[in-house]
Order: structure tokens, then C-alpha cells, then sequence
């Protein structure tokens, strides 16, 4: 059955960074197209990143330049390092498979970007 538990957010100044960790159940990261998706309050869920088998990454206009999608097979790890980071990056984190698999929404981690 696979899983995912996100770890590492927090409360971070404007202007500072967080990395975040995405621990996946099994040995299948490596077949996997691998999304971290968040959701503000009052807003839908989106899609920030993006890693697909072979490296291909892709993000959002709104992160671009300013996030890191990467994954460690043999951790079953996939990892979202946010740089520069803005107030209106605060929302819940998640990762998921891309597409989404609806049964596989973890808890997320929270990201809070404040003075």
C-alpha cells in the first residue's frame, strides 16, 4: 500500500528557507511521477513541483527559480527545498503521486512565512 508522510515545515521569516521531506512507503519511488502540491487557506489545492522518472522537473510560475524538486531512491525520500521564501507561500504541503491519487493525501506539513 503506498504512503506518504511529510515532514519539515515550520514558521520561517520572509526571505528564508525550509526543506521539505516526503517519506514513501515501499521501494516504488523510482517508477514514480512525484508532485508536491499545497493548499492555502480559502483557496484549492495546486500544483508547485514536479519530478518524474529521468530527472524531468517542472514548477509552477509562482516558485519558479525559487523551489527544489529532488528525490533520493534509496531513502524513499522526495524532497521540496524552498528558497526566498514569501508570506504568500504559507499553506499546507503535501506530496502525492502526479496525477494525484485521491486514497494518498497524507496529513501534510504546514509552512508559515511571517515576520
Amino acid at each position: 500500500q503506498v504512503q506518504f508522510v511529510e515532514s519539515g515545515g515550520g514558521l520561517v521569516q520572509p526571505g528564508g528557507s525550509l526543506r521539505l521531506a516526503c517519506a514513501v512507503s515501499g521501494s516504488i519511488l523510482r517508477i514514480l511521477a512525484m508532485g508536491w502540491y499545497r493548499q492555502a487557506p480559502g483557496k484549492q489545492r495546486e500544483l508547485v513541483a514536479t519530478l518524474i522518472p529521468g530527472g524531468y522537473t517542472d514548477y509552477a510560475d509562482s516558485v519558479k527559480g525559487r523551489f527544489t524538486i529532488s528525490r533520493d531512491n534509496a531513502k524513499s525520500t522526495v524532497y521540496l527545498q524552498m528558497n526566498s521564501l514569501k508570506p504568500e507561500d504559507t499553506a499546507v504541503y503535501y506530496c502525492n503521486t502526479k496525477p494525484p491519487g485521491q486514497a494518498y493525501w497524507g496529513q501534510g506539513t504546514q509552512v508559515t512565512v511571517s515576520s
